[in-house]
């Protein structure tokens, strides 16, 4: 084996040694993590619910956290998706997602897309007092 090619293989096989993609700006990825795409994903969902039921909503706050607070006595029940807290006088609606647990559950980009839809729509129908079919189209296919 030449020099040439021992020097350009991974050494001891421990895999590569650098990024596989060189950044174009130091210091900032070339490709978006997954809680950016999680956060992409989520928004586009959002503003095209939003947009067609602004006027019944209200004020609404979206918002995406890793994983749930949840009390040490939680036990053995399921972690929960989302979390919806209606508005009182002037404070907001405000609707939680969470990431973690959304995609523990799914294996594929489709399958993440239509739980998210999924999870938004179910929340958006209770504070609508509507069923979920009727808020989007798309729910349940």
């Amino acid at each position: 084996m030449s020099q040439r090619t021992r020097s350009t293989r991974d050494r001891r096989g421990r895999g590569q040694r650098g990024p596989g993609i060189v950044p174009r700006e130091p210091g900032v990825p070339e490709r978006p993590t997954r809680r950016e795409r999680f956060d992409r994903l989520v928004l586009a969902i959002v503003t095209e619910i939003d947009e067609r039921w602004q006027r019944q909503l209200g004020l609404v706050e979206y918002a995406v956290e890793d994983t749930p607070l949840l009390p040490e006595d939680w036990g053995d029940e399921t972690v929960p998706l989302s979390s919806l807290i209606r508005g009182t006088g002037g404070d907001p609606t405000r609707l939680v997602l969470f990431r973690r647990p959304i995609e523990h559950r799914c294996e594929s980009r489709s399958e993440l897309e239509a739980m998210v839809l999924t999870v938004i729509v179910e929340q958006v129908a209770e504070l609508l007092d509507l069923p979920p079919e009727d808020v989007d189209p798309r729910y349940g296919t």
